[in-house]
């Protein structure tokens, strides 16, 4: 093959991971193709398979390959999305390193803005897709996972019309946080979020109103921060369950 350089340093994994991931993102290897095996890339690099395997591990983790099992197996390239970028966070909020109010405050800076730029990239299929979003979360729903989906698609849809990435990674990173909280603590979610609470953001954004898009998602994402810090608070004071 001829794509990589011997290691000799003690950290044989990283240098792996490093030749490996530069390998990925100039092109060497596409979305999709598998690894040469194990034993080649150790002749290869000059590094036991172990090394081999702990770096595909953490490939793997990261979201850089997929592996395998079976005789048709092995470790494939995969397609990098912002999954990973959601997943990070997601084990920060899990480790406690990002807190409630933090997930607030930063959900009433950003979705306000989302919500103007919404405003100026409407076009009549995202109007649609839109209306058609906000009808479905004011069906009520029968159970907190069916609920969930359906008063988020209205956040993802903004995203996506900024036509920014980022900012569809960074909602999604967010919407994603609030869910992992919200499961935990298990409200009613009938009360929790009641139906009607985006239609005003909606109503703005179809017209293409800016100013009024941002300032209905700014209400409502004081109303939902307070609803969430209310659950923090309540769900702290919670007895512990008797020991069987």
């Amino acid at each position: 093959m001829g794509k990589f350089k011997p290691i000799r340093q003690q950290r044989v994994s990283e240098e792996v991971i490093e030749q490996l991931k530069h390998a990925f993102l100039v092109g060497h290897f596409k979305a999709g193709d598998k690894l040469p095996p194990e034993r080649e890339l150790a002749a290869e690099f000059q590094v036991s398979r172990v090394a081999i395997r702990e770096a595909l591990r953490a490939l793997e983790s990261t979201g850089f390959v997929e592996i395998r099992q079976g005789a048709a197996g092995g470790a494939f390239v995969t397609d990098l999305t912002f999954e990973t970028l959601s997943n990070s966070f997601l084990d920060l909020f899990l480790a406690e390193k990002i807190s409630v109010p933090e997930l607030c405050q930063v959900r009433r800076l950003i979705e306000p803005e989302i919500a103007r730029m919404a405003a100026a990239h409407v076009t009549p299929e995202y109007r649609k897709s839109l209306l058609e979003a906000v009808e479905s979360e004011e069906i009520p729903s029968r159970t907190l996972s069916e609920d969930f989906e359906s008063k988020t698609m209205v956040h993802f849809i903004l995203a996506e019309m900024c036509g920014n990435r980022l900012l569809e990674a960074l909602v999604r990173s967010l919407m994603g946080l609030t869910r992992r909280f919200v499961e935990a603590v298990q409200p009613d979610f009938q009360s929790m979020h009641p139906p009607g609470l985006h239609r005003p953001i909606v109503e703005a954004v179809i017209a293409g109103n800016e100013e009024a898009a941002a300032e209905a998602m700014r209400i409502h994402a004081e109303e939902f921060g307070h609803i969430l810090l209310n659950m923090q608070r309540s769900f702290r004071e919670r007895p512990f369950p008797a020991l069987l």
